[in-house]
């Protein structure tokens, strides 16, 4: 059996879980409102009308906080993980660019497991906030292991490494028109990979 045959590489903000939620009502508890008609934009600078600075410095807060450990489960998410789990043995590992703070690293992977299970994930490696993930994804380069992510530039950069990128579908990437199968839910994802 070859490594691609039964690993998941997979984000998780916006593909697991459901960080703009979690993140939006953070916000909202300390003060910021969203900028009218701007509601459904997902780029925190246009929601919020923050500079790039300031976007940064609330991410990394929100990302380091204790709410970091209580984020819900995006859309369908764990049915169809467990299910590709349980009944297909597949196993997920997470390249999550989230913090390079141990303390959060912890509240992540306390969050997933309590979420998904003991046995869905194998391998969590976290990067520093908005940190690029070519690093990481180069370690399987050529191996056609399936690529769970919603950050376009993500989706694409696993294709140029021979990854079976899945582009999971948000109101920001909705004008996709790159290489990457794009998905609304893990229903599709699912039945992808099972066939």
């Amino acid at each position: 059996m070859s490594l691609s045959e039964k690993v998941i590489l997979t984000d998780v903000d916006g593909v697991l879980l459901d960080w703009l939620f979690s993140f939006t009502q953070w916000m909202d508890k300390h003060g910021y409102e969203t900028v009218p008609g701007a509601e459904k934009e997902y780029d925190v600078t246009k929601r919020y009308g923050l500079d790039h600075v300031e976007k940064e410095r609330l991410v990394r807060m929100f990302n380091e906080s204790a709410w970091i450990r209580c984020l819900p489960p995006l859309r369908d998410t764990i049915k169809y993980m467990k299910k590709l789990h349980e009944e297909h043995g597949y196993v997920f590992r997470v390249i999550s660019s989230l913090s390079n703070d141990y303390y959060a690293q912890h509240l992540r992977t306390k969050n997933l497991i309590e979420m998904f299970g003991p046995s869905v994930f194998d391998t969590f490696v976290y990067l520093d906030t908005g940190a690029d993930k070519d690093e990481a994804l180069e370690q399987y380069r050529g191996t056609e292991c399936w690529w769970i992510e919603d950050k376009p530039e993500n989706a694409d950069l696993g294709v140029e490494l021979g990854l079976e990128s899945i582009l999971m579908g948000h109101t920001f990437n909705k004008d996709y028109s790159g290489k990457a199968q794009r998905v609304t839910n893990w229903k599709e994802i699912y039945e992808i990979i099972v066939g």
